[in-house]
């Protein structure tokens, strides 16, 4: 930046942060009017969390929102967070924590950088166009510094993109590479599209799966924007809430995050929610990107045979194939997802230790998991749905 200087400035609440200024860095394509790609690290997202009391004192995540400035203008910023555990993060760490503290070291707390409780890849190191290698190495810098200089036994960096990946490691961080299930269009034009191009086996049984689905006694509703209403968030929380306790203990979000949803986030989501006899029995939440779908939170209150399959994945699909876009993520782990179209793809982190030796040793872990991960996805992509033709088209 022909010797310019970079300012690194932590804050505690987004609300120090103009959302102009902060949206420059995170979604610069929605200055003229488009949709953001990620809207995850957008202001409105970001304070949305903060804002309801999800993030912040007692939840473990507690904001630190990195800015650099230069000129007087914020050219980079990062979604980070103090982390005194390893809760929401999707990326696992634990045995990483518990060795590290078995030789007397303290694990916590460690600098996230990361979209709270979202197993969705986007950029980390937010910069405005133009400022990319400039603000993305200030930002790493400032971590590493903050990371010596308050004694913090590491700094992750989760769900950042591979050129992110590729970047961090020229600047020194440690590369882990995981996988997750995505599906992509791979010109399909419409549903029917996609089944002709999977085996006959696999195309008649997502037809049956259907078929059973709608036959639940009621109506399935696709909702964005205007559509949503009050009464359909009230439900998606209490779906939340039932599906939370059964799966991890306790819900991340707030009840307050819904209003707040509905307030700010209408035009970014899309909700799936089916109705019977003037009530709603079950319901995904989708938010919406420029090119891909993110399915993010299910629940129901009465159980139906396929309903799940249908509102979390092929009304998903349905979507994303009505609308032009490419992809649907429909969040961490979960190999059922294969037989249903969604195929094993690379996902990225990148992670700094303080102490040489820990740093070693976790290189070397990160080495044999990447080769193991590989391999993973090499046999799971040859079992998935499609006629052999079209395999590569997936992987």
């Amino acid at each position: 930046m022909d010797g310019t200087q970079i300012t690194v400035t932590l804050h505690d609440s987004l609300a120090g942060v103009p959302a102009a200024q902060w949206d420059a860095c995170a979604c610069p394509e929605a200055e003229d009017g488009r949709r953001p790609d990620d809207p995850f690290t957008t202001h409105r997202f970001l304070s949305a969390l903060e804002d309801s009391g999800s993030v912040g004192p007692g939840t473990g995540w507690q904001p630190q929102y990195m800015t650099a400035e230069a000129g007087g203008e914020i050219i980079a910023c990062a979604p980070l967070y103090a982390k005194s555990h390893s809760q929401g993060e999707y990326i696992f760490d634990h045995a990483w924590a518990h060795a590290y503290e078995r030789a007397g070291r303290r694990y916590y707390p460690k600098l996230q950088v990361a979209v709270p409780f979202t197993p969705v890849t986007g950029r980390r190191f937010l910069t405005r166009p133009g400022f990319e290698e400039a603000g993305r190495a200030a930002l790493v810098e400032g971590l590493q510094r903050i990371g010596e200089g308050n004694g913090l036994s590491s700094v992750h960096v989760t769900f950042c993109t591979e050129a992110e990946a590729q970047a961090g490691e020229g600047l020194g961080l440690l590369r882990r590479v995981t996988q997750q299930y995505h599906w992509i269009d791979a010109g399909y034009g419409d549903f029917d599209g996609f089944l002709a191009a999977l085996s006959s086996r696999k195309r008649k049984t997502i037809r049956k799966e259907r078929a059973r689905a709608n036959a639940f006694g009621g109506t399935v509703h696709v909702l964005t924007g205007a559509a949503i209403e009050p009464r359909h968030w009230a439900a998606m929380w209490d779906f939340y809430q039932d599906t939370g306790a059964r799966k991890w203990g306790m819900p991340y979000l707030t009840r307050a995050f819904f209003d707040i949803a509905h307030e700010r986030l209408r035009d970014d989501t899309l909700l799936v929610m089916a109705e019977r006899e003037g009530r709603i029995v079950a319901g995904a939440m989708n938010l919406i990107g420029g090119s891909a779908l993110y399915g993010r939170y299910w629940g129901c209150i009465e159980d139906h045979p396929c309903l799940h399959f249908e509102l979390c994945y092929y009304r998903a699909m349905d979507y994303a194939l009505a609308h032009g876009l490419t992809r649907v993520e429909a969040g961490a782990q979960g190999e059922h997802k294969l037989a249903r179209g969604y195929m094993p793809v690379r996902t990225h982190s990148l992670h700094w230790m303080r102490d040489a030796g820990f740093a070693r040793a976790v290189a070397d872990y990160l080495e044999a998991e990447s080769a193991a991960v590989g391999e993973d996805i090499e046999v799971l992509t040859s079992f998935g749905p499609f006629r052999k033709a079209n395999v590569e088209d997936h992987q």
